[in-house]
C-alpha cells in the first residue's frame, strides 16, 4: 500500500515567556481503547473528549470496517454501536494503520482471536515496527500467520481460529501494547487467559475491561511486575467513557515552561495515573517548580491541574525501572536535561529503540545538532546539561515521528539559535493543535 509524503519543516525560535491556561488533547492511548472497546461491546459506547488525531482515526476507522457502527457527534465526542466478542465481521480490505502502532498492535489481538482473515498495513514507519512480539502469543492462541514481512513486520495477514485458546503468558519485555493485544485476544477465548509482566506497564486495558463489565483480577507478581487474569468470553456491554487530558502530549507545553524563562503556565486536566506519571517524579527530582492546582477524577482516571514555572534544573539518574512509567517523554526529558546543571543519565532505554523511530539514536542526533554534549552508553542515554543556555541553530531529522520533531521544536523556544525540524506533519498523528497551543502561549513556531 502505497503512502506518500511530502516533509513540512518546521522551526521554533526563542521569544518572550509562555503564559497561559491550557488543556491538550485526549489521551491517546485511551482513546485507541475506546474505540475498541465500543467495537467489542454490544449496545452504544458513548465516547467525550476523545483524541482526533490521524492514529486514532485509523483505529476508528478499523472498527468499522469490522462492523461497529462509529459516529462522530462534534470536536471530541463519538459513539460506537459495538458488535460484541465474536462478532466481528470479516474486513472487505486492508487494515491501514498508517503511523499508529498502539491502534495496529491491539486490533491484531483482536482480529487474530476471531476466525476472521485480516490484513495489517501501514505507513513507512509502521513498516519498520517489530511485530513479532504480537505475533508470538497470538500464534500460541491458534492464529495463523497467512503472510508477513521480514522479522514479521507489516504488512501481514492473519487467520484467526474457530475458537482462540486460552494461555498463559509472560511478557518478554514491559510493553503494554503485548500485554494489552493478549488480553485483547484472550476476550474470544474459553476459560482464563494470563499475562504476566515483571514491570509494571500502563494498566488502561486492565481498567476498562473491568469498566465493560469483564471479570480481571490483578495481583502482584515479584518485586515491580503484576500477574492478570482474565476470564474469556464475556459480554461485554456498552458503557460511557471519558478521555482524560494525555499526559505525553502535556509533557510538551511543560517541559517547555520549566526552560523558557519567565514562563507560568496551567496545564488543565492532566492524568496523574501512577503508571503515566515517571515524568512528572522525574522533573520534581531535577527541582521543577510543578504544583497541583486541583485534582479530581475523570473516566475512572485521577487527574490534576498542573502549574509548571521557570526555574534551575540539576541533573539525575533515572532508573531503569521507570521506564514504562514514562517510555514516551523520553525525548522531552532529554531536551529539559540539556539546559539543567550537570549530568542526566537515563537508563534502561532499549524499548525506545523500536518505537515510530529508534529514538534513542533520534535523540543523540537530535542533541548534538543543537550543541549538546551527550552520549548513548549501552541502554542508557547521558546528557550533559549546560546550566541553562543551549547553542541551538541545527536542523533535526525527525524519521517521521511526532514526538521527535515536538520535542526538539520546544527545545527551539529556549535555545540561542532558532531549531529546525526536517518535518512536523507527523505532529498531527498525536497533537494536531500542538502549534496552535504553543504559539498561543507565547511561543514561535511556525
Amino acid at each position: 500500500m502505497a503512502h506518500s509524503h511530502t516533509p513540512v519543516p518546521v522551526t521554533a525560535r526563542r521569544g518572550g515567556p509562555l503564559r497561559g491556561r491550557v488543556r491538550v488533547p485526549g489521551d491517546k492511548s485511551i482513546s485507541h481503547r475506546a474505540m475498541i472497546f465500543g467495537l467489542l461491546a454490544i449496545g452504544e459506547t458513548t465516547v467525550t473528549g476523545l483524541l482526533e488525531g490521524e492514529d486514532v482515526m485509523r483505529t476508528a476507522a478499523a472498527a468499522r470496517a469490522l462492523g461497529a457502527t462509529v459516529h462522530h457527534d462534534g470536536p471530541g465526542s463519538w459513539r460506537v454501536r459495538g458488535v460484541g466478542v465474536g462478532g466481528l465481521r470479516e474486513p472487505a480490505g486492508t487494515l491501514d494503520f498508517g503511523n499508529a502502532g498502539t491502534g495496529s498492535r491491539l486490533m491484531m489481538g483482536v482480529c487474530g482471536s476471531h476466525p476472521i482473515t485480516t490484513t495489517f498495513d501501514g505507513d513507512a514507519s509502521l513498516r519498520k515496527r517489530p511485530m513479532r512480539r504480537i505475533l508470538d502469543p497470538l500464534e500460541q492462541m491458534g492464529t495463523v500467520i497467512v503472510s508477513q514481512e521480514e522479522g514479521g513486520r507489516v504488512p501481514l495477514t492473519l487467520r484467526g481460529p474457530k475458537e482462540a485458546l486460552p494461555i498463559v503468558y509472560r511478557t518478554p519485555v514491559a510493553s503494554a501494547q503485548i500485554k494489552s493485544a493478549v488480553l485483547l485476544a484472550g476476550l474470544a477465548a474459553p476459560g482464563e487467559t494470563t499475562v504476566i509482566e515483571t514491570e509494571a506497564t500502563r494498566d488502561h486495558t486492565e481498567k476498562m475491561l473491568t469498566h465493560f463489565g469483564a471479570q480481571v483480577t490483578v495481583s502482584p507478581e515479584g518485586e515491580h511486575g503484576r500477574r492478570i487474569v482474565l476470564k474469556g468470553q464475556p459480554e461485554l456491554q456498552a458503557a460511557p467513557i471519558v478521555v482524560p487530558a494525555d499526559p505525553s502530549s502535556a509533557a510538551f507545553p511543560l517541559v517547555a515552561a520549566l526552560i523558557v524563562p519567565g514562563s507560568d503556565v496551567l496545564i488543565e486536566s492532566v492524568m496523574t495515573n501512577p503508571l503515566r506519571s515517571g515524568l512528572l517524579t522525574t522533573l520534581r527530582e531535577m527541582g521543577a517548580d510543578i504544583t497541583i492546582e486541583s485534582e479530581a477524577n475523570e473516566g475512572g482516571e485521577a487527574v490534576a491541574t498542573l502549574r509548571v514555572r521557570a526555574g534551575s534544573l540539576k541533573g539525575v539518574t533515572v532508573p531503569p525501572e521507570r521506564a514504562p512509567s514514562m517510555i514516551d517523554e523520553y525525548p522531552v526529558l532529554a531536551v529539559a536535561a540539556s539546559f539543567a546543571t550537570g549530568t542526566t543519565r537515563m537508563r534502561g532505554l532499549q524499548e525506545l529503540r523500536v518505537k515510530e523511530s529508534d529514538r534513542l539514536a533520534a535523540v543523540e542526533a537530535g542533541l548534538k545538532a543543537a550543541g549538546v554534549t551527550c552520549a548513548i552508553e549501552g541502554d542508557d542515554l547521558v546528557v550533559e546539561g549546560s546550566g541553562g543556555s543551549v547553542a541551538g541553530g541545527g536542523t533535526v531529522a525527525t524519521h517521521l515521528d511526532h514526538r521527535i520533531a515536538m520535542s526538539f521544536l520546544v527545545m527551539g523556544l529556549a535555545t540561542d539559535k532558532p531549531m529546525q525540524v526536517d518535518d512536523g506533519a507527523m505532529i498531527a498523528t498525536s497533537f494536531p493543535s500542538f502549534v496552535a497551543l504553543m504559539n498561543g502561549l507565547g511561543g514561535e513556531i511556525g
